[in-house]
């Protein structure tokens, strides 16, 4: 995983979800990672769930094993590959392995470099009288040499007979790196200089008629006999205003829509297989292929992107379409090794695919019956949808009976399946919902000994949901009713910690009433300020703002949406840190993680899209500032009476900058159930301190058990599912 190519930190997100769902029973898993620079690394499983890759690479050459190419041989049996784009994809990777005599996932070098030059690959596809869009090459030489370049292009696109608009795409990337849809020969020249250079060294740039209909997506893998197997085809809503199907919409938490199976016909979904399985033949794909392309008015078939390898983040297109099958993860993951080793000549297991039942999650007694609620109502549905689906994969199939439970917008339960767990948003999870799968709130009790909480925001966080299970006596994760609807409201938590010897922002609530009468020119601290929804999360709608103008333009965008109102507070300098807490009566701070920001304020892309956000863990300050800010965030968590977990996010100044002359740590937030998503900060903390995602989330369990053991409504067998086990015991 990682790599030299400008996809790696898809690479990353691919490698990790491989890592997490690799079966540990059959396999011994070894993670390599590349750095941007070549150098090998066995990486360590404390960096696997960073955000992005420099969150760790510059701290590879002293914590961690350097290895070199030919030392593989020697301590790996097979190679899966997760690396993405150029050396990983192109036969580069494939030759080394050739080169070196180790099994390896994947087609192997003639298909893999065809699979990435989308110049050369469309002359195979052709031969095999496969459709694909009409185009012309320009080459870095082209664009470099002629006087007229725009004359030139207009030239042999009228010879070709294309007309805009018109998509340019670089002719050896991936994740829609680089590809634009233009409209006019001012923007032409631009986008494909753009595309041309959009990796370290230039490459040909593609400019291709722009293909009207149906997008799709098919993943095709083989059989236990070696057979294609093409899977239930998937099709690719883009949001409106979208011209393509951009890095952002693809891997970015409830971008975009993916509909699985695609909404077509029977026929047309055979005839997309089908043409699928032919691009695979034409170009010698082998065990694993992504076909992409559309489906025009006329039923044709056009296929724009061959790709010999598919993405493997939890919801990718992979996981969509093998949970048609009633294959979950591991089982794909497994399928893909088994079926490559078969063909290397080693069959050493059964068949992955055969007589598949049930709803993907086995039930069996003498496990603890954990519900993981999941979706909800508020803004975070979508980071809610990644956090309950990563909690219900890292929850030890040993120890518990998983049931991912989808909150609707109007609060009810449905027990819903891994094939619509894998969804892509939670939109698409509401369209698959049918009346057998619902509940009832009163039937928790009977079904569950916990409930894991992975809603974020709203009533998930705000109490709302704690409430009613406090009220079904029901175990569950983190605080109790009153910490979570204080948090959710900023306003009235940094009027307690202040009370508290807390240092919070200077700050005014504005409520809906009272917006009407009030003049931004009167805040009672100056420009600039930081405008953000009183009781949201998630960086939902924090915005800077220099001017009273400004202001009153952002606490109308606030108001626009549900809440109570906006608050607006002064703009803190410093170094801002976000600091992961676990325990109840004895908490325990974790390592605090420097968040840096791109912008005036951390964004959500920065939070959630891989690749975007950066934190550095520990946070780049001394040792006793780091001291100091977690017995400050421990002190917090103790004065509002937080349990289990929860992660604090605050500015720490030091004395110099401090407007009192003193360090102090400025709290921003306290966020009582904090986004569990695979990346998430939360766990690079308690990696810091030794700690697996795995053990982390069953920590939270043992936790939840212990806070509510102590209270005689349980019934003795909740009481005797886990012994008490205190934080201190396991950081």
């Amino acid at each position: 995983m990682g790599g030299r190519s400008a996809e790696r930190e898809v690479s990353l997100n691919s490698g990790r979800t491989v890592c997490d769902h690799l079966d540990a029973a059959r396999y011994a898993v070894f993670p390599v990672y590349q750095t941007s620079s070549g150098t090998l690394y066995v990486l360590p499983w404390r960096f696997l769930h960073r955000g992005k890759s420099s969150d760790f690479e510059t701290r590879l050459s002293c914590e961690a094993e350097r290895v070199g190419w030919s030392e593989l041989k020697d301590r790996i049996d097979f190679a899966f590959i997760a690396l993405h784009g150029r050396y990983g994809e192109d036969g580069i990777i494939q030759g080394v392995f050739e080169l070196l005599g180790i099994p390896y996932l994947g087609s192997k070098v003639l298909a893999s470099a065809l699979g990435m030059n989308k110049a050369i690959q469309k002359t195979f596809l052709r031969a095999a009288n496969i459709a694909v869009p009409r185009d012309i090459v320009v080459s870095p030489g082209e664009l470099l040499s002629e006087n007229d370049v725009v004359q030139r292009l207009r030239e042999r696109l009228l010879c070709a007979g294309l007309t805009f608009p018109l998509v340019v795409k670089p002719s050896g990337e991936g994740s829609s790196i680089g590809v634009m849809k233009v409209f006019s020969e001012e923007q032409l020249r631009c986008a494909v200089e753009r595309a041309m250079v959009v990796s370290e060294r230039r490459q040909p740039v593609l400019i291709e008629e722009m293909v009207e209909g149906m997008e799709f997506s098919c993943i095709v893998i083989t059989d236990r006999d070696g057979n294609f197997l093409p899977l239930p085809p998937t099709e690719i809503e883009l949001e409106n205003g979208a011209h393509i199907f951009d890095y952002e919409q693809k891997y970015m938490p409830g971008r975009a829509t993916k509909h699985t199976p695609a909404r077509c016909s029977s026929e047309t979904i055979t005839a997309i297989q089908k043409t699928a399985v032919c691009a695979m033949r034409a170009l010698g794909f082998t065990n694993l292929g992504r076909i992409d392309g559309f489906v025009q008015k006329d039923g044709t078939v056009v296929v724009t992107d061959p790709n010999s390898f598919s993405g493997m983040a939890p919801s990718s297109y992979a996981f969509l379409q093998a949970a048609e099958l009633g294959m979950m993860h591991t089982d794909l993951i497994n399928h893909l090794i088994e079926t490559e080793l078969r063909a290397y000549g080693v069959d050493d297991s059964e068949d992955a695919i055969n007589d598949k039942k049930g709803d993907g999650f086995m039930h069996d007694e003498g496990r603890v019956r954990v519900g993981v609620l999941l979706g909800g109502a508020s803004n975070e549905r979508e980071i809610s949808l990644e956090s309950g689906r990563n909690i219900c994969y890292k929850l030890s199939p040993a120890k518990y009976e998983v049931t991912p439970l989808f909150v609707r917008d109007d609060l009810t339960l449905y027990m819903i399946s891994q094939r619509l767990l894998v969804r892509n948003t939670t939109h698409e999870i509401v369209d698959g919902l049918e009346s057998a799968m619902a509940i009832t709130w009163d039937s928790v009790p009977e079904r569950f000994d916990f409930i894991f909480i992975g809603l974020h925001g709203g009533v998930g966080e705000n109490g709302t949901i704690q409430g009613m299970l406090e009220m079904l006596n029901v175990p569950y994760n983190g605080s109790s009713v009153l910490q979570g609807a204080l948090c959710m409201n900023k306003f009235e938590t940094n009027k307690f910690l202040r009370a508290e010897g807390f240092d919070v922002p200077s700050g005014v609530f504005i409520s809906r009433e009272e917006w009407r009468e009030h003049c931004a020119s009167t805040l009672p601290f100056s420009f600039p300020v930081i405008v953000k929804p009183n009781d949201d999360g998630c960086s939902m709608l924090v915005q800077k703002a220099d001017s009273p103008q400004a202001c009153e333009q952002a606490a109308v965008r606030v108001l626009a949406q549900k809440g109570t109102g906006v608050l607006i507070e002064e703009c803190l300098t410093g170094v801002e840190v976000t600091v992961g807490v676990l325990g109840n009566d004895q908490p325990f701070a974790l390592p605090p993680s420097q968040s840096i920001a791109r912008g005036a304020v951390l964004s959500i892309e920065e939070k959630f899209l891989p690749g975007a956000g950066e934190n550095l863990t520990p946070a780049r300050l001394p040792a006793t500032a780091l001291a100091f800010i977690r017995r400050r965030v421990e002190q917090i968590y103790r004065a509002v009476g937080c349990k289990g977990y929860a992660r604090v996010d605050c500015f720490y100044q030091d004395a110099a900058i401090s407007p009192t002359g003193t360090e102090r740590l400025v709290v921003l937030e306290i966020n009582t159930l904090p986004a569990l998503t695979p990346a998430t900060c939360i766990f690079h903390q308690a990696a810091e301190m030794g700690m697996r995602p795995m053990d982390f989330i069953d920590l939270i369990v043992r936790l939840g058990f212990e806070e509510h053991t102590q209270k005689p409504h349980l019934s003795p067998v909740q009481r005797s599912l886990f012994k008490q086990t205190h934080v201190c015991e396991l950081c």
